[in-house]
C-alpha cells in the first residue's frame, strides 16, 4: 500500500515539499539489546502529535499554519493509563479522526501492557512521549539533537527504559 504523506495539504505547498531536496543524516545509530525482551523495560514515543488534553496544550499548529515552513519541535507526556477521552492530536499532516478514537493506531499503549501481561515484555514505562513529526522544509531537527531529543532521552533512562519503540506518523 503506498502512502501519500501530502495528502492533507493544500496542492500548492505539496508541489513546495515534492522539490524540495532534502538532505538524510547517515548512518542511522542502531544499538543491540542488551537483555531478552522478557526482561526490557520499553518507552512508547510518536511523532503524531498528540497530547493530553486539559494537562498539557496542544502543538502549535496555528505558527505552522502562519509559518507553513516551520514544525513545532517540542514534546507531550502521555500517561500509559490516559482515558480515551483525554487523547487530543493537534498534526496538520495527518487524519487523526481515527486516533481520537483509538489511541493504539499511533501510540500501541494497550498492545504494550498486553504482552507487559503475558510476560513477553518486561514492562512499560509509566510515561509515553510524543513529537510533531512535522519540523518544517527543509526539516529542522536541530531543536530536537540539542534540547528536547535529550531531555526526553534523560526522562526515558530515569524511568530505567531498556528500548524504545517509536511509531512515526
Amino acid at each position: 500500500m503506498s502512502v501519500d504523506s501530502f495528502k492533507y495539504l493544500p496542492p500548492l505547498i505539496t508541489r513546495y515539499y515534492k522539490l524540495t531536496r532534502v538532505e538524510t543524516e547517515l548512518p542511522i545509530p542502531w544499538t543491540p539489546l542488551a537483555r531478552p525482551l522478557e526482561e526490557c523495560r520499553f518507552g512508547l514515543v510518536t511523532s503524531a502529535g498528540l497530547y493530553h488534553k486539559g494537562y498539557e496544550p496542544p502543538f502549535d499548529v496555528e505558527r505552522e499554519k502562519r509559518e507553513p515552513t516551520w514544525g513545532d519541535p517540542t514534546f507531550r507526556t502521555i500517561p500509559i493509563d490516559i482515558p480515551q477521552g483525554e487523547v487530543g492530536v493537534s498534526h496538520l499532516h495527518i487524519n487523526t479522526r481515527d486516533v481520537l478514537e483509538d489511541i493504539n493506531i499511533i501510540l500501541p499503549i494497550h498492545r504494550f501492557r498486553e504482552l507487559e501481561a503475558e510476560g513477553r515484555i518486561g514492562s512499560l514505562a509509566k510515561e509515553a512521549y510524543s513529537f510533531m513529526g512535522y519540523q518544517g522544509v527543509p526539516a529542522s531537527t536541530k531543536a530536537w539533537r540539542e534540547v528536547y531529543g535529550p531531555q526526553v532521552a534523560k526522562r526515558l533512562k530515569d524511568q530505567g527504559v531498556d528500548c524504545v519503540f517509536l511509531t512515526p506518523a
